[in-house]
């Protein structure tokens, strides 16, 4: 099969809502050296909560054997917060009433300038889904002002197709960042009422298209919160698994971002407490070692310094989630708020009191590049 798309249609979500655990598969999947998706679903399980402890043990291990204690610092920079979708959770929807902003260039190089002088040396650029002014001719103009400012450029906007990444490839896009939100057809409908971002299936075929064009690393995730967690996981890892096998020579790292709170926005009707935030993150570490985990700052300052030292490779610090809102327009509305406003600088801090070693700057192209032609590692 050439897409997830096709994968997913023969996948009964059913049976994998359906399933039940107890605690001997709990038990047989902690003590397995290669987890498989059943092993995976097992440690999602309710049965699994009590051996939280034991899971947080072996996820401790694991990144301390993949990663030491290198902690890869960055920052998100919006470049606009025009948007053409109406998604019921969000702050930037088309309907909502803000006033609405897209960096020029001169603003683009002041707030690039505003994250480097706080330590930054990798960027992560978002914005709203808007291609007619914010698409590919607007990151023509606006990638190679910022590609000699930072060492890894990473992209999170709409989902574009495959000649368009290798494009971005070669402007010095390193990593393409393309949350699916939820697996689920009838809650991606309910959540997405207007826009290109209604097409599930655009968006759930978009990683295969950033591996086929040889991006070095895809992002993938979801947003708890919008439907059955449990499952949105099993799938996740499944679209994950997929794509290792489909492109061996990307890296790949997984986000799991709770819903919060936003302008217009709703309320979660299907919640994630933390102790389940904690036992997810703890499953996606057994699932695959070797992946980054990235932990947003829509997280608590506690929360974040309980996973940092066990499981988390990838944060941001000291982020701001709207256009200008490092220097050029800081008063402007938020995507969504976030819980942990440290700065940077206190964020590196923290890194080493947990005996950690805060990472600023992707180092391997300064190495040069394998025999794949793709970074070896994050």
């Amino acid at each position: 099969m050439n897409n997830f798309s096709e994968v997913l249609t023969q996948i009964d979500l059913v049976a994998l809502q359906m399933a039940t655990f107890d605690e001997a598969a709990v038990r047989r999947a902690l003590n397995s050296t290669k987890l498989s998706l059943v092993d995976f679903q097992a440690l999602l399980s309710p049965a699994a909560l009590p051996k939280l402890p034991q899971l947080l043990e072996k996820a401790s291990l694991l990144t301390t054997q993949q990663f030491g204690a290198a902690r890869q610092l960055f920052a998100p920079l919006y470049l606009s917060n025009l948007c053409a979708n109406e998604c019921t959770y969000c702050g930037f929807s088309m309907s909502q009433a803000i006033k609405r902003r897209v960096l020029t260039d001169h603003e683009l190089v002041e707030e690039a300038n505003a994250v480097k002088a706080l330590g930054h040396d990798q960027l992560l650029l978002v914005a709203g889904e808007h291609e007619r002014k914010v698409g590919m001719t607007y990151f023509r103009q606006q990638i190679p002002l910022l590609k000699p400012l930072f060492s890894r450029l990473m992209l999170e906007v709409q989902p574009l197709g495959c000649d368009e990444y290798r494009e971005l490839k070669l402007l010095g896009i390193d990593t393409v960042l393309v949350y699916q939100e939820t697996y689920q057809s009838q809650a991606y409908a309910k959540y997405h009422l207007k826009g290109k971002k209604m097409d599930m299936i655009w968006r759930l075929d978009c990683p295969d298209r950033i591996g086929a064009a040889g991006v070095d690393k895809i992002g993938l995730g979801i947003l708890l919160g919008l439907a059955d967690w449990r499952l949105d996981a099993v799938l996740l890892a499944t679209h994950l698994r997929y794509l290792q096998q489909q492109y061996p020579y990307c890296q790949f790292s997984i986000a799991l971002p709770r819903l919060r709170p936003c302008s217009g926005g709703i309320e979660s009707q299907f919640p994630v407490s933390d102790r389940e935030l904690v036992q997810l993150y703890c499953a996606f570490r057994l699932l695959a070692p070797e992946i980054d985990l990235t932990l947003s700052t829509r997280e608590s300052p506690q929360l974040r310094d309980l996973l940092l030292p066990l499981m988390i490779t990838s944060l941001s610090a000291g982020s701001k989630t709207q256009p200008g809102g490092y220097q050029v327009a800081p008063e402007s509305l938020q995507q969504f708020s976030i819980d942990d406003d440290r700065s940077a600088g206190r964020m590196a801090q923290r890194l080493t009191e947990l005996g950690l070693q805060p990472v600023w700057t992707n180092w391997h192209p300064a190495f040069g590049r394998g025999n794949s032609g793709h970074d070896s590692a994050y």
